[in-house]
């Protein structure tokens, strides 16, 4: 039987990962292998953008960002962040993320998609404290 994954959580209120928080991602992120982080988050109607139906692009890059950040730990901030949109994300539907930070944990990348659609994409420049 596999070990179960221990979710990562910055704390309960963190509009990205916390779980009291009723207007955040609510996002769902575990270690899948050093230096990667898998997991998953909901688009609610609360995300919406101009385009009605779909995910705000802001919505898309705070995932991105929360998800590189978990991925990166307690000891780094993200620096830089540069995004590219590649698709929407509809209402009512799971944001599957996933990172890979590189061998020196200053560089991560991320991925999103939907419905297994690709949505969005980021890389991100991170220091340690």
């Amino acid at each position: 039987m596999a070990a179960a994954r221990e979710p990562l959580v910055h704390h309960e209120l963190c509009f990205g990962c916390g779980r009291a928080n009723l207007f955040g991602l609510m996002a769902e992120l575990a270690r899948t292998a050093p230096g990667e982080v898998a997991g998953r988050c909901f688009i609610k109607q609360d995300h919406q953008g101009a385009d009605r139906g779909t995910a705000h692009d802001g919505v898309l890059a705070a995932a991105l960002c929360e998800a590189m950040a978990l991925a990166a730990g307690p000891d780094a901030r993200l620096t830089g962040v540069e995004v590219s949109f590649e698709g929407p994300a509809p209402v009512g539907v799971f944001l599957e993320l996933g990172v890979r930070l590189d061998d020196a944990g200053l560089r991560a990348t991320a991925t999103a998609s939907a419905e297994g659609n690709p949505v969005a994409s980021a890389t991100g420049t991170l220091t340690r404290r």
